[in-house]
């Protein structure tokens, strides 16, 4: 039998550089030996050891030599860069690091022969140096670099106290496959900080097996930041590792100094040292810094604790208990109520939303995450909304643009007796605003553009997002939207015409919604008709549907968003007019020249009011009434950028309270997502939170008055969320849509009318994607989007795995490596693994296993109880026109407000390394190919599929307002 060279030879052996392989980028790297010792990086060594390799299993031909040294180089380059890819001017390796990027690159490749050999290889050498372990002398005495060069004994001891304690009171963990898999990253003048961070990435190794080692992870993090920000703020580094214990008799005092040195930094409002810091301090639970999950808290170290010169010196309950004084400023006893509010934070029970928690009590506030505008027909106009763009997106917060007032391409300009250009010109600046001001590094600029479908550049603006074309009538980084009247659904399902106009001819289209927008409509059709319309267009609707649809799945834009029901439903008719929704399709609020509209965002963790019975009633009021005065407190200390804000927020006081965690809720009470028991928990669980939603402002505005603009809205009309339903159903001639309701909502309705609201809205629900990380919960209203995946964002890589799951598979004997290792083939679904049992598999039903009519049909529930709408994300797995025609339509006919991103399977799923059968064979992974689009009414073209996105601020690709 031939003798199989593999990489680990050449990697340990070689000494030579192969010139043809190509260098890393320029930075130290250095790879950690088995017995520790460090060596530079040569990247020419993984190039031979492939050539080798590869020679061994095809033969050593001429021809076959020149094709492989043709792959392996391919094969380096790509290991490299997967090694390389989140590291900062330095890096150290484990040279298992490397062989699993090399198995990686093998597989993904689909050089299986090679790859399974190299994994034989690799357990055959790994049992070789088991077999000889015992004879192995005593670990060697290794030394430690401090920050300023020093070398000290590394304490072997402390570390394993810090692994040990980060391990405590938690199933089925142990420090010592931690402390293992630490030692073989150790090396004699380690760092401080790489010293720091090698128990916790070796935690990370171990999650996927067992959910808990995540919670090992944040403790372990969790320990370098005690470190950190104690040094920092008590002015010299603690004498020893603090421990969690010793951290609670420390909080109080550390909390005080904290708030000087952040005043003195100048990051924190001076007026937080007017608290009495002392009772403040006394009111921390230092336990709770132990609730987080890993991904939660890398995401709140790496993001928003407070730092200063990269030191963070911000700990958990710092953090909380800032955010909480910065929104009780105007509170009369402001310690009781910011007690009050820390104490509903630090139980992740509710969650402000990302602006929030960025800047409360520092001295730029900017609390709010949504904003509105309408763009105005002139040229003054169009860049005052761009600079407006700009000055808002400075200090963080999602924008909603509606363009449809901008005339179109081939109108009339008077001032230079020209033709218009259209509003794609304008729109490519505003993509390229949001990209320059990126808010300080924290997120890009963040853009969603509105246009309703009448417009005659609809279909130019459905293009924005191609690929191909002029670029410069592209706009690549820009969220788009379609804002579509009911009149041109209603054309689609009669398959009429449809005509698109010039707004500058056609000027109240846009103010108009209902009976009155289809009167207009159909005279400036008879206008057209006749010649007294310039600028105008027939096209049949159908086929404009089918290109928008077609757009929607190529491209993921523009979404669906609906602006009858918006308007219809608006508790602010009296005020003015809804022209688009904000950069999450959640916000629904009125916008003219001068006002911009504002929303303040936070939401409830409803995994944490559940019980086996059901809903926790009255925590879910507490929980409640507490987060309705936060929110409404962020109208009153909030910092805006521009006047209009200011002036718009103030008058109507909207706030937008949502929800994170339904389907750990579903989870927890074991309700399958795909049912009708589903669908009537969403029904319920909305109605709960609508009513107190409700109550809680009647309250506030009992003790501190009424909005402005009270008087003549719905509220003041006793006409609530759940009564417009009919203005909808009037407009259309119906609406089969579920009306059922269980609450006292008689009562309810007297006491806003004779009370008052507080909050022109109050309910929105937000996607929530990196908050819901923080507190460790499913994302808003969406499905268990894999069982076990690994999410990529600014801070690394993250192993996540759906811990409901695992505990029932536990509970059933079940969870083995097997069991990890078919999760993995099969992309986190349980579907096509055998031994799972049925109840299960319907139980953890992934998004693309659940037919998207289930999610419209719950959404649809809800949104009958919401004054303002819902993020709402549609995931296909097998795409094509029937079925996106069907679900689209059916939206509308359920009477949704908005819709978000379409999401389909993409043609290669998860990453798969190194993946086992029970028998211990090595399971063969075949690219899948994306399903065929089958041929239906309307049919979008096939198009190369693209990774789910996802919304969120910690995501490079994304950006979301939670």
């Amino acid at each position: 039998m031939t003798t199989l060279p593999m990489p680990e030879e050449a990697l340990r052996d070689h000494s030579g550089r192969d010139q043809r392989a190509a260098p890393p980028e320029q930075r130290q790297i250095q790879v950690i030996r088995r017995d520790g010792r460090p060596t530079p990086f040569d990247a020419g060594k993984i190039t031979i050891a492939l050539t080798k390799a590869f020679l061994a299993v095809e033969g050593r031909s001429v021809a076959a030599s020149q094709r492989i040294h043709e792959i392996a180089d391919e094969l380096t380059q790509q290991v490299v860069e997967g090694l390389t890819r989140f590291s900062g001017p330095s890096l150290t390796l484990h040279i298992e690091d490397i062989q699993d990027r090399v198995e990686l690159a093998l597989m993904r490749g689909g050089h299986h022969k090679v790859a399974r050999a190299y994994v034989l290889y690799r357990e055959e050498r790994a049992k070789e140096r088991a077999a000889h372990a015992a004879a192995k002398p005593a670990e060697p005495a290794l030394q430690m670099r401090d920050a300023d060069g020093t070398l000290r004994p590394l304490d072997r001891a402390a570390l394993a106290r810090v692994v040990r304690e980060a391990c405590e009171g938690l199933a089925d963990v142990s420090p010592e496959p931690v402390l293992t898999e630490t030692a073989r990253n150790l090396y004699d003048g380690i760092s401080t900080a790489e010293l720091a961070q090698a128990p916790i990435l070796a935690a990370r190794t171990l999650i996927e097996q067992e959910p808990n080692y995540s919670e090992v992870s944040a403790r372990l993090l969790l320990a370098e930041l005690r470190r950190e920000a104690l040094a920092h703020v008590e002015g010299s580094a603690p004498a020893h590792s603090v421990t969690q214990a010793e951290m609670a008799e420390r909080y109080p005092a550390y909390f005080a100094a904290f708030v000087a040195r952040g005043i003195e930094a100048g990051m924190l409002n001076p007026e937080l040292a007017q608290f009495d810091l002392a009772r403040l301090g006394a009111a921390l639970k230092p336990e709770r810094d132990l609730q987080f999950q890993y991904l939660g808290f890398q995401t709140l170290y790496d993001r928003y604790l407070l730092q200063q010169d990269g030191v963070r010196y911000e700990m958990p309950q710092a953090l909380f208990m800032r955010i909480a004084m910065g929104l009780a400023l105007r509170e009369i006893d402001r310690e009781a109520r910011a007690i009050e509010f820390y104490e509903l934070l630090s139980s992740f029970d509710f969650m402000c939303s990302t602006p929030t928690l960025f800047n409360s009590g520092t001295r730029h506030s900017q609390l709010s995450s949504c904003f509105l505008t309408s763009v105005p027909d002139d040229l003054e106009g169009i860049f005052n909304a761009i600079r407006d763009n700009a000055m808002l997106s400075k200090f963080s917060g999602g924008i909603g643009n509606s363009w449809t007032r901008v005339r179109g391409l081939g109108a009339h300009i008077k001032g230079t007796n020209g033709q218009s250009q259209g509003l794609v010109p304008f729109l490519k600046v505003a993509n390229d605003t949001a990209i320059a001001v990126n808010q300080g590094g924290k997120r890009k600029g963040a853009v969603c553009a509105y246009l309703e479908s009448w417009h005659i550049d609809i279909e130019e603006f459905l293009d924005l997002r191609k690929n191909t074309g002029d670029d410069r009538r592209r706009t690549h980084d820009m969220n788009t939207a379609n804002w579509v009247p009911d009149l041109f659904m209603q054309r689609v399902e009669a398959n009429g015409d449809w005509t698109l106009f010039s707004p500058d001819e056609v000027p109240d289209l846009h103010d108009l919604y209902g009976k009155p927008f289809e009167a207009a409509y159909l005279r400036y059709e008879a206008l057209a008709a006749a010649g007294e319309i310039k600028v105008h267009k027939r096209v049949r609707a159908v086929d404009l549907w089918r290109r928008m649809l077609t757009m929607l799945f190529e491209t993921g834009h523009p979404w669906m968003t609906f602006k009858d029901p918006c308007n219809l439903r608006s508790p602010q008719r009296h005020a003015g007019v809804v022209h688009s929704s904000n950069l999450c399709t959640e916000i629904t609020l009125n916008t003219s020249d001068d006002e911009v509209a504002v929303c303040n965002l936070g939401s409830i963790n409803l995994g944490r009011h559940v019980t086996g019975k059901g809903l926790d009633r009255e925590r879910l009021q507490r929980t409640i009434r507490t987060a309705m005065r936060m929110l409404d407190n962020v109208i009153d200390v909030n910092f805006y950028t521009i006047p209009q804000a200011r002036r718009s927020n103030l008058k109507h006081r909207p706030i937008g309270m949502g929800l994170m965690g339904f389907q750990d809720a579903l989870h927890a009470l074991r309700i399958p997502f795909a049912s009708e028991e589903a669908v009537r928990f969403a029904d319920e669980s909305m109605e709960v939170i609508s009513y107190h939603a409700i109550e809680a402002s009647v309250e506030l505005a009992a003790e501190r008055g009424a909005y402005a603009s009270f008087p003549g809205s719905l509220w003041s009309q006793g006409v609530l969320p759940v009564d417009s339903i009919e203005y909808v159903a009037e407009a259309r001639g119906n609406l089969d849509l579920d009306r059922s309701q269980t609450l006292d909502w008689g009562a309810l309705r007297e006491r806003v009318k004779t009370v008052g609201m507080r909050n022109s809205n109050t309910m929105a629900i937000a996607p929530t994607a990196t908050i819901s990380n923080i507190v460790g919960a499913t994302q808003s209203i969406e499905p268990t989007f894999r069982n076990l995946y690994v999410k990529a964002n600014m801070s690394g890589d993250f192993t996540v795995v759906n811990p409901y799951l695992v505990r029932d598979l536990k509970a059933r004997g079940l969870w083995d490596e097997a069991m990890v290792s078919d999760l993995k083939y099969y992309d986190g679904s349980l579907g096509a693994i055998d031994r799972v049992p049925e109840d299960l598999k319907a139980l953890y039903a992934t998004a693309f296993e659940i037919e998207p009519q289930w999610l419209v049909e719950a959404a649809a529930r809800r949104q009958k109880w919401i004054d303002q709408a819902q993020s709402l994300n549609l995931y296909l797995a097998n795409p094509n026109g029937r079925k996106l025609d069907a679900i689209y339509r059916l939206a509308w006919q359920r009477g949704l407000k908005t819709t978000y991103y379409l999401r389909t399977q993409s043609a290669t799923h998860v990453e798969k390394s190194t993946l086992k059968k029970s028998d211990g064979k090595l399971n063969a992974v075949q690219v899948q190919a994306p399903a065929p689009v089958a041929q239906a009414v309307p049919v979008p073209p096939p198009a190369p599929a693209a990774t789910p996105q996802f919304c969120s601020i910690d995501d490079p690709g994304c950006e979301a307002c939670q």
